[in-house]
């Protein structure tokens, strides 16, 4: 499997806090079936402090983790990326290398978890038109989300993809996290899920976990999120999307989707 999501370099933002605490977390990792990380560094964070973030540092950190992970036994194979924090500014970025996989084919965006503003849409726009994919990181924690799924319907349709933290469905991040991101799995709207780990005592790796929980519910193509997809994102290959939603009042939404997909 391949874990998309995660800060698990030590001391750079604000996920592993050592070598010792970074080889803890990936040798877990490995025991879950975990062939490849992608490690996705805090970008223009305003509540992260971050020191000296470019590629070649992320890069030159990357390197030094690989060795002493093939030093250890641990057989994972690394991969450089980053977390951006949504402003309006993601044009002015595409083209730094850290920002975005593949040479600028994909931008994996966070937001604030209170507010998602209204210029979004036409940033996202703009940055798929000059060829870059965004990819939504855990939708499913942000609060207008949990009020709004149309938020999740709309990223869709404008071409994006969906990335839902895989301690979300195990109710590790919350209930109102747990319960929306059953809705977007449950409906096909999730490509790539990650574990989005930072420590190895509190929101670990956490992948089989979640794959086994999604098993149980039928078939979701669970193997995609996990595989095919960040793969793919890796490459700078395309994803294909092809889902069914319909847009719905936001006061209605949880009542007629959970019942639509047979949640109490």
């Amino acid at each position: 499997m391949i874990d998309f999501h995660n800060h698990v370099l030590p001391n750079v933002d604000d996920g592993s806090k050592s070598l010792d605490m970074s080889l803890s977390m990936l040798r877990y990792a490995a025991e879950q079936g975990i062939t490849d990380v992608v490690n996705t560094v805090h970008f223009q964070h305003p509540k992260v402090e971050t020191d000296d973030i470019s590629i070649k540092r992320i890069q030159r950190e990357v390197e030094q983790l690989q060795t002493e992970l093939d030093k250890n036994g641990i057989e994972i194979h690394l991969h450089s990326g980053a977390e951006v924090f949504f402003l309006p500014n993601l044009l002015q970025i595409k083209n730094n290398h850290l920002a975005t996989f593949s040479h600028g084919k994909y931008m994996l965006i966070e937001f604030q978890a209170h507010q998602i503003p209204d210029i979004q849409k036409q940033q996202l726009f703009e940055l798929k038109m000059a060829g870059v994919t965004p990819i939504i990181a855990h939708p499913e924690r942000y609060k207008p989300v949990q009020e709004n799924i149309n938020f999740v319907t709309d990223w869709l349709e404008a071409g994006c993809i969906i990335q839902v933290d895989a301690g979300s469905p195990l109710g590790y991040l919350g209930k109102n996290a747990q319960k929306t991101s059953e809705i977007i799995i449950k409906n096909g709207w999730c490509q790539i899920l990650g574990s989005d780990a930072h420590h190895d005592r509190h929101r670990n790796f956490c992948l089989k976990e979640c794959v086994d929980l999604i098993q149980n519910w039928g078939n979701y193509l669970v193997d995609d999120m996990v595989n095919k997809n960040p793969k793919a994102v890796i490459l700078g290959e395309p994803i294909f999307v092809n889902v069914e939603y319909e847009q719905v009042e936001p006061s209605n939404i949880f009542s007629r989707i959970k019942s639509k997909i047979g949640l109490s």
